[in-house]
């Protein structure tokens, strides 16, 4: 990893951009560290010290939440619209239409999703501002709710520009690299929290030994399971023009175990915290004991709902995200129109449902795995004390965004200096 980091430095281009990802990231920490006027924040992260589910909405934002800072919403607005606008493609054929119409109609989606992003934090925003965090208000007149509301959304909105310029003029996906950053800004603060509690005797040490095995072994199975790709041989049949041979070559194609990577946890995530929000509009003391009770991992049978629930939903977005992504007809033609074919597998439909099923097996091993790893951490983590946000999904976002990004790395290396030869 520090030889690839050596070596994209040293290429002026890539430098560049890996330079202009940090500053972005800069941008982001900074701006999550500025308050937002008219807020009590000690109130706020003593309720939120309570909730487990929002605890994982604040992880995701850096800490801007309890801090109730400029970016207190983060970028989950614009996730949920994203997931919102593909759902919507696959049930409504003019949505459809455009997103299979190439780059122009991929474009008006992305503007339809920005639209419905802005919606979705005024939304959000007025929630947190006059239903969950109400008491926290320190002037309950209009004004100063609707300056506020203004503010949170005008902060989501910076924060879905600037994932799509980093995407754009960096390295990684952008709105991936700033969730990245937000988990990873929360660590030093729990490892001091843990050796404070560790020093005074709060938290027993084998507790910290197993919480550090577990920790590693899901790391390590992370990685094999992102790294994980079958080969699919590919031969070309030899073609003579005149007196030149061509063709001939034997290749394959690449299909991940995950292909999904770690898309299908962030978007699970997001849907996991909709019953959370939906406080801001059942206020009622009945609603709020049915989520902590029957919906929240601190609740039993809360913690087995909660896990259930976010299993099957990793697992179906992962199938979900891979049909609108990778399109094995698609495979099979340009296989075809290249004169390639697969050994013992004949040309067209046949080699369109060899891939497909490969891919769906492939899917159930992967899916399986992302599901575990974002489901049954939970058990653990809540029979310690440990103050460590460093569960399963935390654990699935933080390596999965390393791993592609360095990959992205890798390849651009590879590319310029391949330019580089070419000239």
């Amino acid at each position: 990893m520090f030889e690839a980091l050596k070596k994209a430095m040293k290429i002026p281009a890539l430098r560049k951009r890996i330079v202009f990802t940090a500053l972005m990231i800069l941008v982001f920490r900074i701006g999550a560290n500025i308050p937002a006027a008219g807020m009590n924040t000690q109130l706020i992260k003593d309720s939120l010290a309570q909730n487990n589910v929002l605890s994982l909405y604040d992880m995701m934002a850096g800490g801007a939440l309890s801090q109730f800072t400029l970016f207190a919403l983060g970028v989950t607005p614009y996730i949920t619209a994203s997931i919102i606008m593909q759902l919507l493609a696959v049930a409504i054929p003019t949505l459809e239409d455009m997103q299979k119409s190439g780059e122009d109609g991929r474009k008006k989606i992305q503007v339809y999703t920005r639209y419905l992003s802005v919606a979705l934090a005024i939304l959000q925003s007025f929630g947190l501002v006059y239903g969950m965090f109400r008491e926290a208000l320190i002037s309950d007149n209009f004004l100063t709710v609707i300056s506020i509301v203004l503010t949170l959304t005008a902060g989501t909105t910076f924060l879905m520009w600037l994932g799509e310029i980093m995407t754009e003029k960096g390295i990684g996906n952008g709105v991936s690299m700033l969730i990245y950053a937000g988990i990873i800004s929360r660590y030093p603060h729990s490892l001091r929290s843990t050796m404070r509690m560790a020093s005074v005797g709060e938290i027993n040490p084998l507790q910290i030994i197993v919480f550090l095995i577990i920790s590693v072994a899901i790391i390590v199975g992370v990685v094999m399971v992102l790294e994980g790709v079958r080969k699919i041989p590919v031969q070309y049949a030899k073609r003579v023009v005149g007196k030149n041979t061509y063709g001939g070559q034997s290749s394959h194609i690449p299909l991940k175990v995950n292909q999904a990577g770690v898309i299908p946890v962030i978007f699970a995530s997001s849907i996991m915290m909709m019953p959370e929000m939906m406080r801001f509009f059942f206020r009622s003391q009945g609603y709020k004991m049915f989520i902590d009770k029957y919906f929240s991992v601190g609740g039993n049978p809360g913690i087995y709902i909660y896990s259930i629930i976010q299993f099957v939903l990793v697992y179906a977005f992962s199938y979900f995200y891979i049909s609108i992504s990778f399109h094995p007809d698609e495979v099979a033609d340009n296989l075809k129109n290249g004169n390639g074919f697969i050994p013992g597998i004949r040309p067209g439909k046949p080699t369109e449902e060899y891939i497909s099923k490969s891919l769906n097996r492939l899917t159930f091993v992967g899916a399986l795995f992302l599901a575990l790893i974002a489901a049954l951490p939970n058990f653990f983590y809540r029979t310690t004390n440990i103050p460590f946000q460093f569960g399963g999904t935390s654990l699935l976002i933080v390596v999965g965004v390393a791993i592609e990004t360095m990959r992205q790395i890798k390849a651009q290396s590879v590319m310029r200096q391949y330019q580089g030869f070419l000239k």
